[in-house]
């Protein structure tokens, strides 16, 4: 694989044998040549758990202090008052039944994140196969299926992130721009870190964090000392 001068630049910076506190690691990020476009900060943190185990599972949201950076379109399946409502709140889309097809047969998916009151979910769990995939089926537990539609739609578009494991039980997930500055990234860390061990299943046992990672999503990656 073909690595860009800009990559090889940025690899200088960063001594792979060390583990870097959080400041030093984004303020070497800051020092990489920049791109054309605000790059996102991204954060990798495998944990101690197995994902296979319902209750070893670490799953939940958190609201940025500083956002993300990044717009978030929100589609809403919601019906008359709760409709309006979503509309009134911000939604980038609200519908019902008439949106099954046009996700279904036109690969629709112009959204971030999709929220519905809980009389919807019975629609919604037909697109089960579809949104499930892509991370957007609304779930319970990261706040997207609920009746306060204006609290969940004003999160999301004020900076609120889901964090869940994969397979290999990491959690990836961007917190912010490289624009932000090292404070405010800083900031976002720490609230996403914090929420993180706070969600550590009673069932896992050992050492929860194995490891944390931060990289530029076009740059090299650097450890994190915890």
């Amino acid at each position: 694989m073909k690595v860009s001068k800009r990559y090889q630049e940025s690899a200088k910076l960063v001594d792979k044998n060390k583990e870097y506190t959080i400041k030093e690691a984004l303020e070497i990020i800051e020092k990489m040549p920049k791109t054309k476009f605000d790059q996102t900060v991204e954060l990798h943190v495998k944990l101690g758990v197995d994902s296979k185990h319902a209750d070893q599972q670490v799953r939940g949201t958190v609201v940025l202090p500083n956002g993300t950076g990044k717009t978030q379109k929100v589609l809403v399946f919601a019906k008359g008052p709760k409709a309006d409502e979503a509309k009134n709140a911000g939604a980038d889309f609200v519908g019902a039944e008439e949106l099954i097809p046009k996700i279904q047969n036109e690969n629709w998916f112009d959204y971030d994140v999709v929220v519905a009151t809980p009389d919807m979910m019975g629609v919604v769990g037909r697109l089960g196969k579809v949104l499930g995939p892509k991370g957007l089926m609304p779930n319970p537990k990261s706040g997207t299926v609920t009746m306060d539609v204006t609290k969940a739609i004003k999160e999301i578009k004020s900076g609120k992130v889901e964090y869940r494991l994969d397979k290999t039980n990491i959690i990836h997930l961007g917190f912010g721009k490289v624009s932000f500055g090292v404070e405010k990234l800083a900031q976002n860390y720490e609230t996403i870190i914090n929420a993180i061990i706070k969600a550590k299943p009673a069932a896992a046992k050992g050492q929860y964090i194995r490891s944390i990672a931060i990289a530029p999503s076009m740059g090299p990656g650097m450890y994190i000392a915890q």
